[in-house]
This record gives C-alpha cells, structure tokens and sequence, in this order.
C-alpha cells in the first residue's frame, strides 16, 4: 500500500458526509420552498384565515314588508324576538351543549338535536337556530350562563306579527323557514339557509316584494366565540309596503258578525271591483306559523271537521242555491220566453216525465209574476220558464255575470265552481242532458257551483248594471320610503247583454225580498237604506221524505253536518248601489234567518247605521 493513500475507513467517512450533507441541503430546501409556499403564494389565504379565526359574520334577517288597509291603517307587521342559536364550529361537544340548553329551555335535548340535525344543509359559518322567540326569562338565564354554554349565540330576530290575529287570516297565509329543496330551486336563488318565506296567501303570491335585503354584521370574539365588539354593521333593508283593498274595520264587523259559525263572506265595491271584506270561518292564527307551528297545533288545524285552513271564500264551491235564481230571470228574459208580467201558476210542484219537481212551499204560491216569484222565491215559476230556456241559454248567462270562473287573485286554491252545459256533460260523462237537469240548474242545484266569491261579483254586476269589473285585493305597493312602486285601477273584463229594461225587473224583484212583508229576506231590512237581496238554501244531501205524510224531518231531527247550507246576496242602496255583499253560512238552513243577519250586520258598519235595539218582551 502507498504511504499516502486514504485509508478504506477514511472514505467511508467522507462518503457518508457528502451523503449527510446533501440530505441536509435537500431537506433545507424543502423548507424553505414550503416557507416560500406559505409566505409568498398562500400568505394572502391564511392571514384570512387568521382574520377569520377571531372574527365573526353574524347575518342580520330583514324585516318584512308591512300590510296595511286601503286607508293606511296596519294589518301586518313585525315585532323583535330572541332566538337561541348555535355556531357549529364553536361546540367541542355537541351532546353536552344540547343538554344544558335543554335545561335552560325546558326542551328535550334529543328534540334540538333533531332541530339541529334537520339544517345541516346550512353553511358552517351559518348560525343554527335551535328556538325561536324565547321570554325575557329564558333570555337572563341564557345570558348569565353563557360562559358554560360554548357556541351559543342568542340573535335578535325580526318575527311576523298579526294584531288581529286569526282575522283576514285566509288572505294574509303564512311564512315558514324556507326548505332544501326550495333554496335548490331556480325561485329562491339568492335566498340563504334559515330565511322565512311566504308559504301561502299574500305573504307567498307578494314575496317578491314583502322579502327584505339582509343585512351583516362583523364582529370580534376571543378564543371560546364570546362576542368582544362589534367591527362594522350592514344594516338590513325592509321590504316593501302593501296597501290592499281591505276596510280594516268592515273586515272586522264581518268576522264578528259570524260568531261562532262556520262559513264565508265577500263585500265588494260595486263600481270598481274592490274587495272591501273578505272572510272565510273558521279561521287560524298565522301566527303560529311565524313562530314554528307545533305537531300537534298543526294536527288540530288539519282534523277540524270545519277546515280553518281552508279559504272558503274562493276555494269552497256550494250549490247556490236560490241566489241563482236572478241568472235564470234574466236569461230568460234576454231570450224572450218569459215577460215579467207573465203568470204561472204554482200548485206545489212541477212534473217533468214521471218525476215531481216540488216548490219549497208544498201548498204553492198560486198565480205568480217575476216579481213574486223572487219576493217568495216560488221553485215553480223558475222550473217552468227554464223549459221554456233550456240549461244553454241558462249557463251563458250565468258565465256573463262572473260564474264559473276564477278571477286570477294572488292567493291560493281559488276555485272555478261550475256552470255546466250540454257540452261539459257530453265531455264529462259521455251523456245527454235531460229536461229533469235543466229543471234543478234553474233553482241553483244539480251540478251547478259557485264560490262566495262568484256570487259577491255576479250580485255587484247586477247592482251596477251589467258591467263585470275584475276583483281587486292589492291598491298599491310601495318602497319603505313610500315611494310608489305599483297602484292598482279598475279593470273592466266584461259587459253583460242585459238591457235595461230587465235589469230594472229583476232588481225590483229583488228590492221587495228584503222590503215587502211577505219577502223571504226582511230579516235584513233596514229603515234607513233599501236593500236589495236574495235569500238561497244549499242542499247538502237529499233527505227522505216521510212515507206516510210526506214532509221531511224538522231541523232539529237533521244531524248538524247534513244540514242545508244558508246563503244570501244583497246590495245597497238600492236606488243607488255602493256595495253587494254575499254570504254564506254552513249547514245554516235557511237563507233568510241564517245569512241574512249577517249581512244585515255588515250594511249597518258600512253605512253607520246604529243596530236596533231588541224589542221588549211583554210583561
């Protein structure tokens, strides 16, 4: 071996340091390239990170659109409330936190995880919202614990508020929290997770203008989430202001005036279409909904056997019953069949093939013109001049009057009812019509249908002297500012072909069903104004007649849900018409002694007539 050569252990080692050397070169690199990595291209994500790790943006719900009465007066609101809520990113332990809200707000802990677990579609920054609308109780004992109580936030919520509560109920609808599928669909873009949104009525069909801009706030909270001030607010926008139709007051009276019973109400200003009043019982709280209805406030709505939740006014299709009768005179007057003067004779009944059809007054009315024929409302005089009319001529001017249409409202389930024809029946049942049909179209029976809503407008059209104006619920919208952004005019959709000379023996017919003493409507004559009606019962099921004598059973033998139904139309003043009213009250009876005292009750409000006073009884 040479003197100077390396020795093998000498190579080694310095093999080993070059290999040391570069690893350590190499992972320095690798650090500084991650140094570099952090510092110069992410530098601009983390330091918002890091903003966001000790700041908070807390979403600030607008307040809706107030409602308000064709004078300004408030119908619908908003109120502050407190709701409990939690920031997920917050809670350490879920369990723990979800009980000990429990306790503070008397709820089962597995009920707000329930709560919690049905919104986990909403972002992480987004707050859960667990209760809504706690007391000032609940909302101390919260506060003085709040420290124990990891990722709670207690928000101040603007919260729908109905003064009147279950009044006008049908037209306002409900707001609920909007659903996954919806935030999912096209309507609701821009809309977030947690928003309350029109589910029905107005508040639905008008949510393009009722729904406010949310506003944000920033704030600046420690390590455990606890707010430590607030960095800047951007105030929430309201929505807009909607002016409807409505006489806040008339609508009270109207509501009040049915008391306990259940059924449905229309006043409508007979010169421009306006809905002056609109009622429909029983009824329900919207209010329930604002706050989050419960299971079983919601099952005891829904098994009502008198629907609250349905709209009667416009959803619920009766037989009109006598009320119908004023189509069937006109129509016949119009195709020259009848004169007003023309007497027929009433015996109790009117045969048709091998089938009776009986007047309601089993002995008859005798010798009877148009004019007696609506003051008593005699079933014979119409049976035999609808012969004579056939159900065609019939129906086409029911429809030129407003029946058997739907007039387009921004509500829900707004019904057509039925005029039917030989046409709808060879289309629907693939049949002929028979003269025995045309015979009960002509007293309002049969298939024949219509909504309160139907018979407000065809007595208003009658009132005016044919002219078909389009109902109207909405005067105007305007910004919170007040600057108008919408306003409402008459629209005229139709002139009925009814001259003047039949209108005039019509309405007089109907003038003496309130005002002469034999009329079927004097329960809602009023010495102060002449009112013009007419009386109708609705049968609900056929009932059989006694074999032995004949007569049906007396209405305390009729279980309450097979009664007739009561209707009544009427307009005033006669001479001078200003509003026609129609009114329906369920499983009523009678017309005149039923539906009558509550329109009767309406005009008093409308014209300031004071109720007179009951007489009294004698010693």
């Amino acid at each position: 071996m040479a003197l100077n050569s390396p020795k093998p252990d000498d190579i080694r080692r310095k093999r080993r340091f070059e290999l040391l050397m570069l690893a350590a070169i190499f992972f320095f690199t690798l650090l500084a390239m991650r140094l570099w990595y952090l510092q110069i291209i992410s530098g601009e994500r983390y330091q918002i990170l890091s903003q966001k790790n000790r700041t908070r943006y807390i979403p600030i719900a607008a307040p809706r659109g107030p409602i308000y009465d064709r004078s300004g007066l408030l119908l619908v609101d908003n109120r502050p409330s407190f709701t409990v809520s939690v920031l997920r990113q917050e809670v350490t332990d879920k369990e723990q936190l979800l009980k000990d809200l429990g306790t503070y707000l008397h709820s089962d802990w597995q009920e707000l995880a329930a709560d919690w677990d049905k919104r986990r579609y909403y972002p992480r920054y987004r707050p859960i919202p667990l209760k809504s609308d706690i007391d000032r109780d609940t909302l101390e004992q919260l506060a003085e614990h709040s420290v124990d109580l990891p990722g709670m936030l207690i928000e101040v919520q603007p919260i729908r508020a109905y003064p009147y509560r279950e009044v006008a109920a049908h037209l306002f609808g409900h707001i609920g929290a909007i659903t996954e599928k919806e935030l999912n669909s096209r309507e609701f873009v821009g809309y977030r997770a947690g928003e309350f949104i029109g589910k029905s009525g107005l508040e639905k069909h008008l949510e393009a203008y009722l729904k406010g801009q949310a506003g944000e706030k920033l704030l600046e909270v420690d390590v455990k989430g606890k707010e430590l001030r607030q960095l800047q607010v951007q105030e929430p926008l309201p929505g807009k202001s909607v002016y409807l139709t409505l006489d806040r007051d008339l609508q009270l009276a109207t509501e009040q005036a049915f008391d306990e019973q259940a059924g449905a109400a229309v006043v409508l200003d007979v010169n421009n279409g306006d809905i002056l009043a609109m009622v429909s019982r029983p009824a329900f709280d919207p209010a329930l909904f604002a706050r989050g209805i419960s299971a079983e406030e919601w099952q005891a709505l829904v098994e009502n056997p008198d629907h609250p939740l349905q709209a009667k006014a416009i959803s619920g299709q009766y037989p009109p019953g006598s009320t119908y009768k004023m189509v069937t005179a006109l129509a016949a007057l119009r195709a020259g069949v009848v004169t007003p003067d023309e007497l027929i004779d009433c015996e109790g009944r009117t045969t048709v093939g091998n089938r009776d059809f009986r007047c309601w007054k089993k002995t008859g009315h005798g010798p009877t013109n148009l004019k007696k024929a609506l003051r008593e409302s005699c079933d014979v005089w119409f049976y035999e001049i609808s012969l004579r009319l056939g159900i065609d001529r019939m129906s086409a001017m029911a429809r030129e009057l407003g029946l058997g249409r739907d007039f387009n409202l921004p509500l829900d389930n707004e019904r057509s009812g039925l005029i039917p024809d030989k046409e709808w029946k060879r289309r629907r049942f693939n049949a002929s019509w028979y003269k025995g049909e045309t015979v009960i179209a002509a007293i309002g029976q049969g298939y024949v249908l219509a909504t309160p809503l139907q018979l407000a407008v065809m007595t208003a059209t009658i009132a005016n002297g044919g002219t078909l104006y389009q109902p109207q619920l909405i005067k105007r919208i305007a910004d919170y500012t007040g600057r108008p952004l919408q306003e409402t005019q008459p629209v005229v959709l139709h002139q009925a072909d009814i001259s003047a000379k039949n209108l005039k023996s019509v309405k007089n017919g109907m003038v003496e069903v309130i005002n002469h003493v034999a009329g079927t409507g004097q329960s809602s004559k009023l010495a102060e104004i002449t009112v013009a009606g007419k009386t109708g019962t609705a049968q609900v099921v056929k009932l059989k007649e006694d074999p032995e004598d004949g007569e049906k059973p007396s209405p305390d033998e009729i279980a309450y849900r097979l009664r007739d139904h009561a209707l009544f139309v009427a307009y005033a003043p006669a001479e001078n018409p200003q509003i026609a009213i129609a009114v329906i009250v369920e499983h009523g009876q009678h017309g005149g002694s039923a539906a009558g005292p509550i329109a009767r009750e309406i005009f008093e409000h409308y014209f300031n007539i004071q109720p007179a006073s009951p007489e009294q009884p004698e010693e």
